[in-house]
């Protein structure tokens, strides 16, 4: 799969279960008919923002964004929707690629090691990214829900 079809299936995903969750915050709050929305897409959505977080790390280390444009991408998972407003963005300055870069060129800096290693072992690096997800959603349920 291309940086560019991963990249838009999450900033889909996101963007899809952002939808999900206001509509189970509208049948808690506004209507007050059920809580099970908020429970069930509030769990779907939190796992899919950090596996589009984990996804903008990435590719952006693959298709070498400047930190400002990762930190854009990163930032754009938090409003509804913009993620794929962010995706239409990159995709439009040539910022995602329909190759992996570090496939086949050799990692230059540290930081694209790992990222290395992790796409050129599609299975071991797709499962490190599973566990990845779940670590992450362990530690955001150990922490909490959002305050509000």
């Amino acid at each position: 799969m291309s940086p560019l079809r991963l990249f838009r299936r999450l900033a889909v995903a996101e963007a899809i279960t952002w939808a999900l969750l206001l509509t189970g915050m509208f049948l808690k709050y506004v209507t007050e008919t059920t809580e099970l929305g908020v429970r069930v897409f509030g769990m779907v959505h939190g796992v899919v923002f950090i596996a589009y977080c984990l996804v903008t790390l990435l590719v952006g280390v693959d298709q070498r964004w400047s930190r400002g444009r990762v930190l854009l991408g990163l930032v754009c998972a938090v409003p509804p929707f913009m993620t794929v407003w962010f995706d239409r963005y990159a995709e439009k300055r040539g910022a995602l690629g329909t190759s992996w870069r570090l496939v086949a060129e050799a990692p230059q800096r540290l930081v694209e090691r790992p990222v290395a290693w992790l796409l050129r072992n599609p299975l071991q690096g797709a499962l490190a990214g599973v566990v990845a997800v779940a670590a992450l959603t362990g530690v955001a349920l150990l922490a909490g829900p959002p305050v509000g």
